[in-house]
């Protein structure tokens, strides 16, 4: 994926309320940022912004959190926030170091369109690997809960047997979520590649979630 730069983009992060301009100060007291106690919600690749918004605005109860590696991406979701949404926090942060900003807090994790890493050394790096889900672990608060989207069926797959050998119960499986179960809220990506006629793969899965 090609990135398209913003030449204001510094200025729109240093100004804008709804970036955590130092996480790592959040870390294990993110309810203090929201001042409440609801459940927290993060989306890793948060990308433009479309999806976590859209969530904000129909679930005042939740507090949801986007993140985002780069500035550029960042900016404009920042740009796409209306004011007066209290329950919603911006991130610039690499994965890779999720758990220097979480502590056993997190409720529900978003991975839409992540980055498919199609080399087979490179399959490590993909949100979905035990890499990643050893990570989630430290974060998660009571039961871990992951929803992923994507259009690559190949990640979709590698997905699934890793979600399963790490412990997860496979709750929902779509191989054409848009003819399956037409979501409300998408993604920038998704209308894109459903407009395309690609199918969109989902899965919601859980680990020691006490139903």
């Amino acid at each position: 994926m090609r990135l398209r730069n913003v030449k204001n983009k510094k200025e729109i992060m240093d100004n804008s309320s709804y970036l955590v301009k130092d996480p790592t100060m959040y870390k294990g007291k993110w309810k203090e940022l929201f001042n409440n106690s609801n459940p927290i919600y993060i989306e890793i690749g948060m990308g433009k912004g479309q999806f976590i918004i859209n969530n904000a605005l129909k679930y005042p109860d939740i507090n949801f959190i986007g993140i985002e590696k780069y500035d550029s991406v960042i900016a404009k979701g920042l740009l796409k926030i209306p004011e007066g949404l209290n329950n919603l926090a911006m991130v610039r942060w690499d994965a890779l170091g999720i758990e220097d900003i979480f502590d056993k807090e997190i409720d529900r994790i978003y991975l839409n369109f992540s980055d498919p890493w199609p080399k087979k050394r490179h399959h490590l790096r993909r949100l979905s690997s035990r890499v990643f889900l050893e990570k989630y672990e430290k974060i998660f608060k009571n039961g871990n809960i992951i929803e992923m989207r994507t259009d690559n069926r190949d990640l979709f797959q590698y997905s699934l047997v890793s979600f399963s050998e790490f412990g997860y119960t496979l709750e929902e499986v779509s191989l054409d979520l848009h003819t399956d179960n037409m979501p409300e809220i998408t993604t920038e990506y998704e209308d894109k590649f459903s407009k395309d006629g690609m199918p969109i793969y989902y899965v919601m899965c859980n680990k020691g979630v006490n139903k």
